[in-house]
């Protein structure tokens, strides 16, 4: 897909800005370093966050029936049902955070029908098997790209300017560690998890059925990324990616949640290593992969609470810290407007 993400400019008066604020330099932190994240992105001293939206997609992974998670399969058309009657994680920490929450069936293994809060972009009922054959066509991955991003500038043309991103799909760790692999360099053994909760004979055998299929398919980490995100990606890992891409042609600041989440940015970043400039790192998973990741991305999360869940829930988690950053550029007064004194 053409991509192009307008660069991030620094502005001297947004650091001036945020020094001249009551409060001695460097006062508050990370906030600091993100209010001037928010503001470069926007391109402007007074930044609006507006219409905030969490996008959670879901797709079946081909893979998942052969023993690569510790749930089966249906579990994903269910926790999509869960989305949609509001009993999920996401739907509590959305609702109570002030997000608007979408969910798109990006490629689930189920026919959910017509529903008024399920986005249907499926491209197919799940993916392939990767143990042996290309879990995604070109064809099927490309148009999980185009819809992705036709997503997010939809979101766009109706006023959002910050984009959470979530999913669900069984199986989709392991897909993520193979994508991880490939496109970082790591050791497979560190980017394999137990994911839903495998035990060690569990997880032997994930890392055992994961070096088969990278046996299979023969690529190595010099590979294109959209020929690996096709053999081994899934579909809402797919559509992740092109949403990202799109987020950020818009100007529009991105909130990266855990593994899966990270894993579809290691592909976006490698299309248009720009965009992670636009990105908020919101936590760090307790995913052993998630590590190699961040340090590929040389990124630092706002929160570590040993979460692995997925959905968007980091995301969701670490968006008040997005909003008060970008409040006391807004709000806050300066020394000279307060009447206040500087440091000598």
């Amino acid at each position: 897909m053409h991509v192009f993400i307008p660069p991030t400019a620094e502005l001297p008066d947004l650091q001036a800005k945020i020094d001249g604020k009551t409060k001695p330099l460097g006062a508050l932190g990370e906030l600091e370093r993100l209010a001037r994240q928010i503001g470069q992105v926007q391109q402007t001293l007074q930044p609006q966050l507006g219409r905030p939206c969490v996008l959670v997609f879901a797709g079946d992974h081909g893979a998942a029936r052969a023993g690569v998670s510790a749930y089966p399969q249906e579990v994903t058309w269910q926790m999509v049902e869960n989305f949609l009657a509001g009993g999920a994680a996401i739907n509590v920490f959305a609702r109570h955070n002030d997000l608007q929450l979408q969910v798109v069936d990006a490629g689930v293994a189920h026919d959910f029908g017509v529903r008024p809060d399920l986005l249907d972009a499926k491209i197919a009922f799940g993916t392939r098997n990767y143990l042996e054959e290309a879990a995604m066509s070109v064809d099927q991955r490309d148009a999980a790209l185009a819809r992705g991003a036709a997503i997010v500038r939809s979101l766009a043309e109706a006023g959002c300017r910050v984009v959470a991103f979530g999913e669900m799909g069984i199986g989709n760790t392991a897909s993520a560690a193979l994508l991880t692999h490939l496109l970082t360099g790591s050791p497979l053994a560190d980017c394999v998890g137990r994911g839903t909760g495998l035990d060690d004979a569990g997880l032997a055998r994930k890392r055992d059925l994961l070096a088969h299929a990278l046996r299979r398919a023969g690529l190595s980490s010099s590979a294109d990324p959209a020929t690996v995100l096709a053999e081994f990606g899934g579909l809402e890992i797919a559509m992740l990616t092109g949403a990202m891409l799109a987020a950020a042609e818009q100007r529009m600041l991105l909130l990266i949640d855990g593994y899966i989440v990270t894993a579809a940015l290691l592909v976006a970043a490698r299309i248009a290593p720009a965009i992670v400039d636009y990105c908020v790192f919101c936590h760090r998973s307790a995913e052993p992969g998630h590590l190699a990741q961040l340090r590929a991305l040389r990124a630092e999360p706002l929160l570590d609470l040993g979460l692995r869940l997925g959905e968007g829930t980091g995301a969701a988690l670490a968006w008040p810290l997005v909003r008060a950053a970008a409040a006391f550029l807004n709000e806050m007064a300066s020394f000279a407007a307060a009447g206040v004194s500087e440091r000598q």
